[in-house]
């Protein structure tokens, strides 16, 4: 093999964060790129983004995640995001009711934009706090009714978080793995699902229009 041969870069693909204000969608890609939680909340303003290159079953892969403000005023950036978009995921708080019912509109923001040709991702958020007012089974229907997968998580002490990328990579167009819905999370698993994480990158060519907080 010629050594000076150069290797094809890595397959991008663009993840956008969607639902309401608090439920943790920040959190969720700071556990994930930093492992990092951070208790103090400051939503996210405009449109954030960071990206993560990853190796999976010896390929590497670009994850660009987009964290979108879940406050109304906001709403008119979104659809433009979501249109280019590989992956939406929808997060919502396990403990409040509201976020798990305009979860529906969302869905709808995303199967407008996209229609079938984006891989839609529902996950429950804050699971380590125990007045939760969403059960596990109700979220599972709700993605099932979708034809979405389904996961439960914790930003706060990481639960979730690692199988919920892992998933994912294998999920994604020309990662065509084995997976299934199984596991106490209910999150789909990879058979050969090794993600080794790389050092965290800003910018990429597409640029963030402010960079937020927790939200």
């Amino acid at each position: 093999m010629n050594q000076d041969q150069p290797t094809a870069p890595p397959a991008k693909f663009k993840l956008v964060f969607l639902g309401d204000q608090s439920v943790g969608k920040t959190s969720i890609i700071n556990r994930f790129i930093y492992g990092t939680f951070e208790a103090k909340d400051h939503p996210t303003v405009g449109i954030d983004f960071t990206s993560k290159t990853l190796q999976f079953d010896n390929k590497t892969i670009r994850l660009q995640l987009w964290d979108t403000a879940g406050q109304e005023r906001f709403r008119s950036l979104i659809p433009s995001y979501i249109r280019d978009s590989s992956v939406a995921i929808i997060v919502y708080d396990v403990t409040n009711r509201t976020s798990f019912t305009n979860l529906r509109r969302w869905i709808d923001d995303v199967r407008n934009e996209r229609g079938n040709e984006v891989l839609l991702v529902i996950v429950g958020n804050k699971t380590d706090l125990e007045e939760k007012a969403v059960t596990f089974e109700e979220g599972s229907k709700l993605a099932k009714e979708n034809d979405a997968l389904f996961s439960e998580v914790s930003a706060r002490n990481g639960t979730g978080i690692q199988e919920l990328f892992t998933n994912l990579a294998g999920t994604l167009p020309g990662n065509d793995t084995s997976v299934q819905q199984s596991g106490p999370a209910q999150t789909g698993t990879n058979q050969k699902g090794n993600v080794v994480l790389e050092n965290p990158t800003q910018g990429d060519e597409e640029i963030a229009k402010k960079k937020g907080g927790c939200c």
